[in-house]
């Protein structure tokens, strides 16, 4: 393997060595399913399902969990405001955080655990703990004890005595420092028999639980936003330590997306929901707009920033439409060695697109100097860059999307019939005529190229 990423915990870029050859295993925090996604929700989605298809283009069995918290004070909130049953609110939402995943193309998980679908493996989780004295019990609640465990904040930086949890208030608790595992049972709220009586699982415990059932005591990478670096990874990462489990090797961090240098969120305001942006942008171009930056870097959102994403994307697009169209079927083909080595590198994909744009444009001086052989290599070279990055604009997911794919046919049957106008025209020599139509289709943003299989056609500013 020659991927490095860089490892949060470490502080530093990290040859990646599977823990067993062939396979990689990768956990993703997932979505506490509250309310609507937007674009800061997705970003993380999109940016290790592009680590994720990279993975598996190097040869490795990717199993990959992403899971979902079904069951938070967020989401037991915002149900009782809106007068629903907790369970209703979050499996609508989870639908609707599934719903923007496959719009922007991010493959299905190999698994998807739900925290209500892991009690069982809390409660063992839990009971081990206490048994190796870093968690007790206090009026129906167990906490983790941070000050047993010597390392205790080793991956985020945080001093000891800077800790402050942020968490809602519960009973019997020996530090403030410490954290919840279980919250003990309140009227009204869902609850789960336990050996300290009935309650609800912490948001912490859920994931370290989820994690080791599914990959195992020790597994490769564990993936999420910054944001989720102290307190959430923190504290996974001290009740797997202090339950005797090696846990995740490699901790991978996405950057926020920003509105005004703010992180986006639901509590500032300002968030642009992913139903809203598909009415703005095709899925395919806003999937190209939000897995554009590096990863680990901000993304600052603006309308402007999107547009540009966007007629970038189109570029690529028209591009591998005139090669198929003019030359013939583009297959998926080999990658270009520098996309490579800027994937290798932390997936560095703003370096990684910057070879793909270069292989576009000498693809299109291939084309218009009539060489077909080689704009085909390059377009067939495109597809699998673009590929890996999930926007292939030749993939039937792409290709295929009703309403785009609707339009772009009546287009090409409008624009097809005023070819053939002007090819009869010119057979007349009717030159003014001719012409008419080529400045109609001028004006209306349509390029024609004359070439030796005749009138070809493009959106201006898509070559």
């Amino acid at each position: 393997m020659t991927l490095r990423l860089y490892d949060t915990s470490s502080r530093e870029v990290r040859d990646f060595v599977p823990l067993r050859p062939g396979q990689a295993t990768v956990y993703l925090c997932g979505a506490t399913v509250q309310g609507v996604p937007h674009i800061g929700h997705v970003r993380s989605g999109i940016a290790f399902d592009i680590l994720r298809r990279w993975l598996a283009h190097k040869g490795l069995d990717v199993l990959f969990v992403r899971n979902v918290t079904d069951i938070d004070d967020k989401i037991l909130r915002k149900a009782a405001e809106a007068g629903r049953p907790w369970w209703e609110w979050a499996a609508t939402h989870e639908r609707a955080f599934d719903d923007a995943y496959r719009a922007l193309g991010v493959l299905p998980p190999s698994g998807e655990p739900r925290a209500t679908g892991f009690v069982t493996q809390m409660v063992e989780y839990m009971e081990r703990l206490i048994e190796r004295g870093h968690a007790y019990t206090a009026d129906g609640n167990v906490y983790f004890d941070v000050r047993s465990l010597p390392d205790y904040g080793a991956l985020s930086g945080h001093k000891l005595e800077d800790v402050h949890q942020g968490e809602s208030a519960g009973t019997g608790k020996r530090d403030h420092r410490d954290f919840t595992l279980w919250k003990a049972a309140k009227p009204g709220e869902p609850s789960w028999p336990t050996p300290w009586g009935r309650g609800r699982p912490g948001w912490h415990l859920e994931c370290s639980a989820m994690a080791t059932s599914l990959l195992g005591a020790e597994f490769d990478i564990h993936c999420g936003g910054m944001d989720l670096v102290f307190p959430h990874h923190e504290n996974e990462i001290a009740q797997a330590h202090g339950a005797g489990d090696a846990f995740a090797r490699y901790w991978l961090h996405n950057g926020w997306v920003t509105m005004g240098g703010e992180k986006m969120s639901k509590s500032l305001g300002n968030v642009v929901s992913i139903p809203a942006m598909l009415e703005r942008v095709r899925a395919v171009e806003l999937r190209y707009y939000l897995g554009s930056a590096h990863y680990r870097s901000m993304l600052e959102y603006s309308p402007g920033a999107l547009t540009e994403a966007a007629a970038g994307y189109r570029r690529v697009e028209s591009f591998l439409q005139r090669v198929s169209s003019r030359v013939g079927e583009v297959a998926v083909g080999e990658i270009a060695p520098a996309f490579g080595e800027a994937l290798d590198d932390d997936l560095g994909v703003p370096a990684a697109l910057a070879v793909v744009h270069n292989v576009v444009r000498e693809g299109n001086t291939a084309l218009e100097g009539g060489d077909g052989a080689a704009a085909l290599a390059a377009a067939s070279s495109v597809r699998a860059m673009m590929g890996i990055l999930g926007v292939d604009p030749l993939d039937a997911q792409w290709a295929t999307v009703g309403d785009e794919s609707a339009a772009t046919a009546a287009l090409g049957v409008l624009v097809r019939a005023e070819l053939q106008r002007r090819a009869e025209a010119r057979a007349a020599k009717d030159w003014a005529t001719a012409d008419a139509v080529r400045d109609r289709l001028a004006e209306a943003g349509i390029e024609v190229t004359d070439t030796p299989d005749g009138a070809q056609w493009a959106l201006k500013g898509e070559a």
